[in-house]
Formats: C-alpha cells, structure tokens, sequence
C-alpha cells in the first residue's frame, strides 16, 4: 500500500526501494517534506536531511509533532500516515483536474441498462396511490397508521410475520396472548413530566423497553442451553472400546 501511494505522489524509482531499511524510510521522510508537506521549520528541516545524524530521530519527532501524528508503533505506519497526508494535499491542490477526470469517466462509462422484472422495483413509495393502499392495508389489519407510509408499511410488516405467518394461523394460541389486560395507566411512572399525555407516553415506552428486555433475555437463555446441549452432551465412541481386559 504504501509503494502504491509513493508511486501515486511520482516518488522516483519506487519499485527498487526498501522501505524497511532506515536510511531508505528517512530518505522519504526528506522527500515527502520538500516536495509535498512543506511544513517544517528550517530547523527541523536541516535536520532531517542531515540523515546519518544521531539526532536524526529527535527532530523526527518535533516534525511528527507538529503535523499531529499519532502515536504508532512502527516506522511502516508512521510513513503510511505521512503519505496518506501528502496525497490529501496533493488532491486538494489539483481538485479541479481529479473532478474532472471523475466527470469524464462517469460519461464515458457503459452503465449496462438492466431491466428488472420485481414489480416492486417499479414502485412510487412516495406517490398518492401507495400511500392510499397501504392506509387500505392498515385499516384492514387494525393498524395505527402513521402519517409516512413507509413506517405505516413497517408495522403492517410486523403484524402481518407476527400474526399471519402459516404457523402462526395453524396455532394461534402461540401468539395471541391470553389473560388480564396489564393496566399500565394506573401504573406509578416513578416521576413526573408534569403532562399527563407524556406520562402516558413514558409508560408506554418503559413496557416496550421491558419487552424488548425480556425478549432479549429470552434468547440468551437459549443460546446458554444451545451450548450446554453441545458441550455437556459428549458422544461415547464405541469403536474405541475392548471388551475382555
């Protein structure tokens, strides 16, 4: 990845370089500085060409600093982050000629023409008549509808996997629930909002809440006894066996 980005930034002779020898990584650290980052104080810069110097990796580090590298573990990476800054750069300056070649690729592109056959994908879910359908839908179902049809379409969704599903309708005691009705309006909300309709409201939430809870609980204990069917059920080979010692 990295060649490629050197190579994208005209880094010279860049299919013979090594880039996990030091002298090689400082070299392009150089170039990548004058030729494209343009940042560091003459200091700094004196520095990093003076590339056999022991002092070499502290002013490394004053550059690193004042670009805003992170802290990496490696001299791959930190290399990798100056590239990936020098080609923001790079296109920044040149904006206007990648926008353009972006713009002739996408008209000269052959964009294949193809023809569905989903009646669905033909559809104007923003349009009067789907609109109108799905409320015929809802109103059908017994279901609340909502002034954007798509959420209107996601609840008749719901009731319809939930309730309508063949298995659901072969045996519908497993769905419908039976008993008293829980009566979540004479319920203590625990604290007030000072508007009896957004009273009601957060015990609404708090029971959808609990459901999805105890839902999600539900599902655990069968992943946790799915397990233990497996691990705590071990088969006994008895090709291994002998008989007689």
């Amino acid at each position: 990845m990295s060649k490629r980005l050197l190579s994208a930034l005209e880094y010279p002779n860049v299919d013979n370089i090594n880039l996990s020898e030091e002298q090689t990584f400082r070299t392009i650290v150089v170039w990548l500085e004058t030729n494209k980052l343009k940042s560091a104080s003459q200091q700094v810069l004196n520095g990093l060409k003076n590339q056999t110097s022991n002092d070499w990796n502290t002013y490394f580090d004053q550059y690193k600093n004042s670009l805003g590298c992170p802290l990496l573990k490696s001299h791959l990476e930190e290399l990798h982050w100056l590239l990936g800054q020098a080609i923001q750069l790079d296109t920044a300056k040149n904006k206007s000629e990648y926008l353009k070649h972006a713009v002739d690729n996408i008209k000269t592109s052959s964009v294949p023409n193809v023809i569905t056959e989903n009646p669905l994908d033909k559809l104007d879910f923003r349009g009067n008549e789907f609109s109108e359908r799905i409320n015929q839908l809802a109103n059908t179902l017994k279901v609340c509808r909502h002034p954007d049809p798509l959420i209107t379409l996601r609840a008749v969704r719901k009731v319809i996997c939930t309730r309508l599903a063949p298995e659901c309708v072969e045996n519908p005691r497993k769905v419908i629930l039976e008993g008293t009705p829980f009566p979540f309006e004479d319920t203590d909300l625990g604290f007030d909002l000072h508007d009896p309709l957004l009273n009601q409201a957060a015990k609404v939430f708090r029971i959808l809440y609990l459901h999805d809870l105890r839902d999600l609980q539900t599902k655990a204990n069968e992943l946790v006894v799915a397990v233990q069917n497996i691990t705590a059920n071990p088969k006994t080979d008895t090709k291994l066996g002998q008989v007689g010692r």
